[in-house]
C-alpha cells in the first residue's frame, strides 16, 4: 500500500500510525510476509534509543501478529513466546489484543500438549 502524500492526513503525521494498521490489514488478510515484515517495522519505529517502548500497546499488537504469523507456520513455541512477551508488557488494550489473538485460534487447534498449552497462552 502506498503512504499518503496529503499533508492534512493523520498517517503523515504519525506514519508508523500507517504501519500499524497495515500490519492488521495483511494479518487478517492472511499476506503473513507483509504482517511479518510490518510487524518487524512497528517495533523498531516503537522502540527508543534506550532500548526503552515508546508505544508499548502498538509493540504489544505486533507481537501478536507475529505469534499469529509464527502459529500459521507451525511454530508454537515461537508463538507462545510472542504471546507471552505481548501480555507481559505494562500497558495494553486487552480487548484490542483479544480481537487479534482471535486470528490466532484457527491456528493452535488441536489436542498436542504444546497446543493445549500455546492456546491456553492466547485466549486466557
Amino acid at each position: 500500500m502506498p503512504y499518503p502524500e496529503n499533508l492534512d492526513h493523520h498517517f503523515v503525521v504519525d506514519p508508523a500510525k500507517f504501519d500499524f494498521y497495515a500490519m492488521d490489514c495483511y494479518r487478517l488478510l492472511g499476506e503473513d510476509r507483509f504482517a511479518e515484515n510490518l510487524a518487524h517495522e512497528v517495533i523498531r519505529a516503537g522502540t527508543d534509543f534506550d532500548r526503552s517502548e515508546r508505544s508499548p500497546m502498538r509493540m504489544a499488537e505486533a507481537r501478536i501478529t507475529l505469534g499469529v504469523v509464527a502459529a500459521r507456520q507451525g511454530d508454537l513455541d515461537q508463538a507462545v513466546n510472542y504471546g507471552e512477551w505481548a501480555l507481559n508488557g505494562d500497558r495494553q488494550s486487552l480487548p484490542s489484543l483479544l480481537m487479534v489473538s482471535e486470528n490466532w485460534q484457527p491456528s493452535s487447534t488441536g489436542t498436542t500438549p504444546r497446543k493445549r498449552q500455546a492456546a491456553s497462552t492466547w485466549i486466557t
